[in-house]
């Protein structure tokens, strides 16, 4: 019923057609997007045709025998249509699996999207797992906002948002990302982290080109000085600060409290507001200090999980 095929070039404007019109797809699955680090990834994307009709994709790379949901983008799994239903999902799998184990692949690592980001309900996939006895491998705990039961902001965040009132600081949004890549991001993420970013400014230059109203930049001034900025990503159904950073006097200042209230106000016409993680160590470290600034705003837990599954547990999918 179903055939697979590795993604070359010549399937770049049917694969994206396919994304854009999928029921739990994002711009991350566009290939313009997935390969600006193409350089850093072995891709090994697959397209899963029903006769002659794309019908599923998979954003994936590959390391050695392994196959992975692709390891640069921060959700994978099976992208479909609107219109598959839950046995479409299992046959698909499936065959899917069949594939890469005749292929020589072991192991499949995947990392759904999660259920905020999807247009119509989709966790097929996450059934399929149970089915496929998938090892839970992580679980993030992602920090959120339903606009549709929204919890006002405490008083002590309200009050720390006055302050950037009364402070008169100023937001803009430009695409100037390199201030406030030089002037605050990377410094900061070396002194507390000793990282870079994951995107270098150039990086993040090209992919505001490719996609203008999906990526958005807000910087934060301060007696006409930098003090804060965030890039957002934007998708159908969610707000996601994609990084946020202020100066050490944030606080005084009351920059990055004043910068998300806009932010989340800014943004009440998605379904969610996405703050990202607040847990480390693959799930298992809980990140107090930042858990708790997040649901002082109102947001409150959803999770996102990552599995793997061998490829040769198909057979257990032949008796559903």
């Amino acid at each position: 019923m179903y055939s697979i095929a590795q993604y070359t070039p010549t399937y770049y404007t049917q694969w994206n057609d396919f994304v854009a019109n999928s029921k739990n797809g994002t711009f991350l699955f566009h290939r313009d997007y997935m390969e600006y680090h193409s350089d850093r990834f072995t891709d090994f994307s697959l397209l899963v045709f029903e006769k002659n009709k794309l019908v599923a994709v998979l954003p994936a790379n590959r390391v050695g025998d392994v196959v992975y949901s692709h390891q640069g983008l921060t959700y994978g799994g099976l992208v479909y249509g609107f219109n598959a239903k839950q046995r479409d999902v299992i046959a698909i799998y499936r065959e899917l699996l069949l594939w890469l184990d005749t292929a020589g692949i072991s192991k499949l690592h995947l990392k759904p999207i999660p259920a905020i980001y999807h247009k119509l309900p989709a966790q097929e996939q996450e059934y399929v797992f149970f089915l496929l006895n998938a090892v839970l491998e992580r679980r993030d705990g992602l920090s959120v906002i339903d606009y549709a039961k929204k919890i006002q902001p405490t008083k002590s965040r309200r009050e720390a948002i006055k302050r950037g009132v009364k402070k008169n600081l100023k937001i803009v949004e430009e695409p100037d990302f390199k201030l406030f890549w030089t002037e605050i991001l990377m410094p900061n993420l070396k002194k507390k982290h000793d990282v870079k970013p994951v995107h270098t400014v150039e990086e993040i230059e090209y992919l505001y080109s490719r996609f203008p109203d999906s990526i958005k930049h807000y910087n934060v001034y301060f007696e006409g000085k930098i003090v804060a900025g965030t890039t957002m990503y934007l998708t159908d159904t969610v707000a996601h600060p994609q990084y946020i950073s202020g100066q050490e006097d944030k606080n005084a200042l009351g920059s990055l409290d004043y910068l998300y209230n806009y932010l989340i106000e800014t943004y009440s016409g998605k379904n969610y507001f996405d703050f990202g993680p607040s847990t480390e160590s693959n799930g298992r470290k809980l990140n107090e200090g930042l858990i708790f600034w997040k649901e002082t705003f109102g947001a409150r837990t959803i999770i996102q999980d990552f599995y793997s599954v061998a490829t040769d547990s198909y057979k257990l999918l032949d008796n559903v």
